[in-house]
């Protein structure tokens, strides 16, 4: 591969282009659907990525990193996520046209031919499990397990890494104290995935694919699977090296590559710089720039939301409800949020007590 393109890549994903990248191409995929689940979409774009990555595997350091076996999954996962997207959103731009012409869904036309339970089903899983056993098999002669030295207290692996499905959560550690992102945000996240049934009462898109009687849903639930979590696991597996610093994909991870960042809190910036005086001894003064920050976030949109964004969806939730949906979108957000102010402006924390290590 030319040098010229592995150095325009590397430029391009560094961690504020690779974010903004990543949102556009969300938008863009929900904006352009019915363009890009075309039939004759799909195959171009299969043996375009295929081939670039092929070509990539030219390249020792891009190598290096995406042959380790126990990243060969993670390369898998994007490519068949992409498929799986591609195909799902084809179901919905074909459901909503035959929505909009009000005939039944392809679902519904299935509905009618009946599979039972055995033989057919438990035939088909039969066959699968005999696949899975045999792909398991020859992954397991070829690839071998990346197996280290037994643990040294001395000695730490660099970097050391989560298992690629706590991925995205080792990358929140960098924006919040660990206990927030260990333990705080992933109870919300199966909290607020466990309260949709009981907050979302439209009966529409029950069995079937569809995009436009769903849309915010639909929206909200791909941003937080994609974006906040499929493609951080691809950021932290990838784009992570070293000392947790952003490698590009042909770049060497060099362990002794240390980046200088100032990193400062808001409340160490609003005093130390901007009044000019030393931090106040008394924590609640200290940080009530941060806690009126937070609290304004999480008080004043909600009212916004229902009043000028999301009119319709209020009257039918209801208070409640609606609030609870604005509180679990509004900390999703959050995250992205904090992501662009530690990377653009070296924002470390909005409300810094590490004597309580309350650190947001």
């Amino acid at each position: 591969m030319p040098e010229f393109i592995k150095n325009a890549i590397d430029g391009a994903l560094g961690p504020v282009s690779f974010f903004v990248i990543s949102v556009v191409g969300f938008a863009l995929m929900i904006l352009l659907r019915r363009w890009w689940t075309r039939g004759w979409f799909i195959g171009p774009v299969a043996v375009f990525a295929a081939a670039f990555y092929g070509l990539s595997l030219t390249d020792s350091d891009f190598r290096a990193i995406v042959a380790k076996p126990d990243n060969i999954p993670i390369s898998m996962l994007f490519f068949l996520v992409g498929f799986f997207l591609w195909l799902s959103f084809r179901k919905m731009v074909v459901n909503d046209d035959l929505i909009a012409q009000n005939k039944p869904t392809f679902e519904h036309r299935e509905s009618n031919r009946r599979v039972y339970c055995w033989p057919d089903l438990v035939y088909s899983e039969f066959l699968a499990l005999i696949l899975c056993a045999i792909i398991l098999l020859v992954w397991a002669y070829y690839l071998k397990a990346p197996l280290e030295e037994p643990a040294h207290p001395t000695l730490t692996t660099n970097p050391s890494k989560a298992p690629w499905y706590f991925l995205g959560l080792q990358e929140m550690l960098v924006y919040y104290d660990p206990w927030l992102a260990g333990v705080v945000f992933p109870s919300l996240i199966i909290g607020g995935l466990m309260a949709i049934p009981y907050v979302d009462p439209n009966p529409k898109g029950n069995g079937y694919y569809t995009f436009n009687e769903r849309p915010f849903s639909i929206t909200v639930f791909l941003f937080g699977f994609v974006v906040l979590w499929v493609l951080l696991i691809v950021l932290g597996t990838f784009l992570r090296g070293p000392n947790w610093n952003f490698f590009g994909p042909y770049s060497y991870w060099d362990p002794h590559l240390v980046e200088a960042l100032s990193n400062i809190s808001l409340s160490t910036w609003i005093w130390n710089y901007v009044f000019h005086q030393p931090l106040p001894s008394n924590i609640f003064i200290r940080e009530i720039f941060g806690f009126a920050i937070v609290i304004t976030y999480f008080a004043v949109m909600p009212p916004i939301l229902a009043n000028f964004v999301f009119r319709k969806m209020y009257s039918q939730l209801g208070f409640i409800r609606f609030n609870t949906v604005a509180f679990f979108l509004l900390t999703m957000l959050a995250l992205p949020l904090k992501m662009v102010l530690r990377w653009v402006f070296n924002l470390q924390y909005i409300v810094a007590i590490p004597e309580w290590f309350f650190n947001i």
